[in-house]
């Protein structure tokens, strides 16, 4: 077989791992999945809040999915409803996302620091039955005639708290209505800005999030089962955050260090007190730790980091270097994902496993499940090796379509099953895969794309370029790795 696996079918140019396809389980939730096989690390930690210390270890997260999910039901959520988050990074985030799915809701992240109108604008789109929030956030959704549930210490009239909707449910066990969940029932609604600018909706099914899972993690070998410490840093709202972070690391029973905000002294503290081995980021964190002489503060030598993401844009070669000899043995890894795949599409494996790291710049090679082809935007024909053109992927991790919007989900998703992502590039002759431009170019924020409609609400939204960054939005389309 070719390297790329190309196969040439009815004039298509079709492009496949060179890895065999990995099984994809028929009859399990996204959250039996990533809990699954938990009972030999029920009292390790899978959750810790860097700046509180707070910590839930994987019996305390099994408990409570189940316990939130009961609550739930007994507020009468039913199966499809939509329940909006708007939080910050929290060490109780996945557990309340995994939660809503477990009662058969539709989970559905929203910025809390987004402007108002953009939060009221994304419930009423979804339709949304409940609000999980704190008390920071509350006065975005306080008029949005929605019950809303509080996490956290805050009291709030006229609200739900967390503990005791926790403690409500434990005493309320009977007579709550349980319904079936399947693989294809919708359990998560993000919303993203597409390859139009306009935000839409993103309906994925547990059996997208789940195939992404098993061909994201196709590399992650047995001895890294319960060893990898990783940042959690990238916004939870966002399909990364909440994907490939929470649940890849909850599936390999690793351990998330929660941080709300990013802070250059608690960051490289964080990495160095919590012995961090992977640290998802974006270019200007890169950038502030070769340049910045506060990293010179700390003893680097204490660092177990054994990767980085940086994500969003490129980042400039020379910044690379520089990293490299700053932080020897610290692999710089890129990838490819986006919203409407379910979060990751192309990435890197283990070398140890004899799943080669794809070239510098390169943001990876096609998993196994995957079929991915090269596309003339003008003519419309699929391309060879080394041929720009719009990237475009078929597997069972594309979105079931664009909630309520017919049309856009045709633009997006052609008649044989296609995701068109709007993004050119091309692979080469060792499978590997490298980004080169964007059909409709979008607005870059700070190394974000961004869409030109929600740049003045995200301008609205931040007091600084960091917070902007690192924690206030996160794109639709983003550079991005596997585990370790």
């Amino acid at each position: 077989m070719e390297s790329g696996a190309q196969s040439i079918m009815q004039d298509e140019i079709i492009f496949r791992s060179n890895y065999p396809p990995v099984q994809v389980p028929e009859d399990l939730t996204l959250p039996e999945f990533v809990l699954s096989n938990a009972e030999p690390y029920l009292d390790k930690v899978a959750f810790v809040d860097e700046l509180t210390g707070k910590e839930y270890n994987y019996g305390e997260v099994t408990r409570d999915v189940k316990r939130f999910a009961n609550a739930l039901r007994s507020l009468g959520l039913r199966k499809g409803r939509v329940v909006v988050v708007v939080l910050p990074n929290v060490a109780e985030y996945a557990i309340i996302a995994l939660g809503i799915m477990a009662a058969c809701g539709v989970f559905s992240g929203a910025n809390p620091n987004a402007h108002s109108s953009e939060i009221k604008k994304q419930v009423e789109t979804a339709d949304a039955k409940i609000i999980v929030t704190d008390g920071s956030t509350y006065d975005k959704v306080k008029d949005l005639g929605l019950p809303v549930i509080i996490q956290g210490d805050d009291r709030i009239e006229g609200t739900i708290y967390w503990d005791e909707l926790l403690e409500a449910a434990d005493r309320a066990n009977t007579g709550i209505i349980e319904e079936k969940v399947h693989q294809n029932d919708l359990c998560a609604l993000p919303f993203s800005s597409g390859t139009t600018g306009l935000s839409k909706g993103v309906m994925l099914t547990h059996r997208n999030l789940v195939a992404n899972l098993c061909s994201s993690l196709f590399s992650v070998g047995p001895e890294l089962i319960g060893q990898v410490t990783i940042l959690g840093l990238i916004p939870f709202f966002h399909i990364y955050g909440l994907t490939g972070i929470c649940c890849a690391t909850i599936r390999n029973k690793g351990k998330v260090v929660v941080m709300r905000r990013y802070e250059l002294r608690a960051f490289v503290s964080a990495l160095i007190t919590h012995q961090i081995t992977f640290a998802p980021i974006v270019p200007p964190i890169i950038l502030v730790l070769v340049k910045n002489p506060i990293v010179d503060e700390f003893d680097l030598r204490k660092l177990k980091l054994r990767s980085v993401m940086t994500a969003a844009a490129p980042l400039a070669p020379e910044i690379l270097t520089e990293f490299e000899k700053k932080f020897p043995g610290v692999q710089v890894q890129e990838a490819y994902g986006m919203t409407e795949h379910s979060c990751i599409t192309l990435t890197h494996g283990n070398p140890n496993k004899g799943h080669g790291i794809a070239k510098r710049n390169s943001v990876g090679f096609i998993l196994p499940n995957l079929e991915v082809k090269f596309i003339d935007p003008e003519m419309g024909r699929s391309l060879p090796k080394n041929s720009p053109g719009e990237i475009c992927v078929r597997s069972q991790c594309v979105m079931k379509g664009y909630y309520k919007n017919d049309y856009e989900t045709a633009l997006t998703i052609d008649k044989e099953g296609w995701l068109h992502t709007g993004d050119i590039g091309y692979i080469d002759d060792d499978g590997d895969v490298f980004l080169v431009d964007r059909i409709k170019e979008l607005i870059k924020y700070k190394g974000f794309q961004v869409a030109p409609a929600e740049l003045e609400a995200i301008l609205l939204s931040h007091h600084s370029v960091e917070d902007a960054a690192v924690v206030g939005y996160y794109p639709l389309r983003t550079l991005i790795t596997n585990l370790p």
